[in-house]
């Protein structure tokens, strides 16, 4: 027991370390998570080989990766999205198992291994780039919302391929065992689909209401609930990603899914942790020299390939090329699922050692380059900018779904973000008689403020194709509310161009946003947080004082 909880704190204490160097080089952690398991793994230390708790729990942190994906299955947005998310994912899908399978039949590898390889080059992280875009404050961004709706494909067709495989995992002692195992696994999945519906129907919405009085029971039932049909699945022969997929999506549709998804988190990156290091324990290192040449050629098909689809098929779509490359990047690398993948593929006997150490040392390669693509797509779109009008559309600049600014007389005043602040100031102006045109690039917020009465179109700001479509001609007053100062430098420098004799005024939420800000040099500087305390102050000043002066 010692050992164990020595072992334990050991790698913890490793990926704590390996972690910050990751942070700090703004690496996803899972490459500090499998460069932890590799150095503890057999071939240096030889940690991870003492005891089997490692695997037990790199298998609960995938039984509720899979629930919490299962949880937060939102097919909502792909309907919101319209037709984009459902050709993007499944297009983009096509076309790199198709063009994979070939690469790797050429590399050398058998049908087999070539096609668990092709297959797992399709799939994107969803982790690692919803914290992207998030962190870069574009997960609302058109291109975000894209990229979110075909990710969710994605997370759906990974799904069927592992359902597909267990089937076909036990059953190669010949064709007839093949087909009686693939019955069996159809025959249980049926049954197992109307108990969840029966439970969904009858008995999870009266059980979730009475434990949903402490939390901390009704979050250990969902976790017991994702490992029991987690091991009911594997039981049935269609794994335990599967049955712990099965048992997020049966409480999907419950008022609890938001609350569960969030205490469940925590919990889910830290079993994952164990995976990840699990998995890099089961790689050897002199093996991994062997694939470098194979990994390349797959990584520059990911980092290439993957993207270029996807631009491809927005460009078509109709969408201009600026959203169809930052959706692209999103796809430049392959996910925890790919290596889920590959390891189910080793244990059901497909794969060898040597497959496992190819998918995830491109893995390693992938997500490490993807990471700076997304992160830096903006100056990188810039340079590529003039090589990229191959993929619009004779007429571009038409977004499906998204509402342009209403013809008529030429607005006053353009305000850039429509939230909280910017939507308010927006409206106040629109009600005391002032034309207003509203710009943001989130649709929903467009679609809101437009059934407000107010005149406003999506736009980007940071976009510098984007002002040219804008009335900026007559000199009207811009005024920015988005207190970013990339975005705000960006809107100041296409605005030089295209904004004649007109007056520029930005937002400050904080001093450090006003040092950057001032230096870009606008004409007035607006500080919603003082300005709203100033008036509280006076108001509470004059309800302090009235009674005073009345007596």
């Amino acid at each position: 027991m010692d050992s164990v909880f020595v072992e334990i704190a050991t790698l913890m204490a490793m990926a704590t370390a390996l972690g910050g160097l990751a942070l700090v080089l703004r690496q996803p952690l899972i490459v500090a998570f499998i460069a932890v398991g590799i150095i503890a793994g057999p071939s240096v230390l030889g940690m991870v080989d003492e005891t089997e708790i490692v695997p037990v729990l790199a298998e609960l942190g995938i039984a509720l990766l899979l629930f919490v994906v299962g949880l937060k299955l939102d097919l909502s947005l792909i309907r919101t999205m319209g037709p984009v998310a459902l050709a993007t994912g499944l297009g983009q899908v096509t076309f790199t198992s198709v063009v994979g399978f070939f690469i790797a039949l050429a590399l050398g590898m058998t049908p087999v291994h070539a096609l668990y390889v092709a297959v797992a080059l399709t799939f994107s992280s969803t982790i690692i780039i919803v914290k992207l875009l998030t962190d870069k404050h574009e997960i609302d961004a058109l291109h975000g919302r894209i990229a979110v709706g075909f990710l969710i494909v994605q997370d759906i067709v990974v799904v069927l391929v592992m359902i597909g495989l267990s089937a076909f995992g036990a059953g190669q002692d010949g064709d007839a065992a093949l087909w009686r195992e693939v019955i069996w696994v159809l025959l249980a999945g049926a049954g197992m689909l109307v108990f969840i519906a029966v439970a969904m129907r009858w008995l999870l919405p009266p059980l979730l209401e009475r434990l949903a009085r402490n939390r901390e029971l009704l979050s250990l039932f969902a976790i017991a609930w994702a490992v029991a049909l987690a091991a009911t699945g594997d039981v049935l022969g269609f794994s335990k990603e599967v049955g712990a997929f099965l048992a997020g999506v049966a409480l999907a549709s419950s008022g609890y899914r938001d609350v569960l998804g969030a205490r469940l988190v925590v919990i889910r990156d830290f079993l994952l942790l164990f995976f990840f290091i699990h998995l890099g324990a089961q790689l050897e290192i002199g093996l991994l020299g062997e694939q470098v040449a194979p990994a390349i050629v797959l990584s520059l098909f990911v980092l290439i390939g993957n993207p270029l689809i996807v631009l491809i098929i927005m460009g078509l779509m109709g969408y201009r090329r600026r959203t169809g490359f930052l959706a692209g990047l999103t796809v430049a690398q392959i996910s925890e699922f790919s290596l889920i993948l590959a390891a189910l593929g080793m244990s059901l006997g497909h794969l060898d050692q040597e497959t496992l150490g190819l998918v995830t040392l491109v893995g390693l390669i992938t997500i490490t380059l993807s990471t700076y693509l997304i992160l830096y797509s903006h100056p990188i779109y810039e340079r590529l900018a003039p090589w990229l009008g191959v993929f619009e559309r004779h007429i571009p600049h038409r977004e499906d779904g998204i509402p342009a600014a209403e013809s008529g007389p030429l607005p006053e005043v353009i305000v850039f973000g429509l939230g909280r602040y910017g939507g308010t100031l927006a409206l106040d102006l629109h009600r005391r008689g002032i034309r207003v045109l509203g710009v943001d690039f989130d649709p929903d917020v467009v679609n809101h403020a437009r059934a407000r009465g107010l005149n406003a179109c999506y736009g980007d700001a940071e976009d510098p194709e984007f002002p040219s479509l804008l009335p900026l001609a007559h000199g009207p007053l811009v005024v920015s509310t988005v207190p970013d100062e990339p975005v705000n430098r960006a809107l100041s420098q296409v605005l030089r161009t295209h904004h004649q004799g007109g007056r520029l005024i930005m937002t400050s939420r904080s001093s450090g946003d006003q040092e950057g800000l001032e230096r870009l040099k606008p004409d007035q500087l607006l500080s919603p947080f003082e300005d709203a305390a100033e008036l509280a102050a006076e108001s509470l000043a004059r309800q302090l004082r009235g009674p005073q002066s009345g007596g």
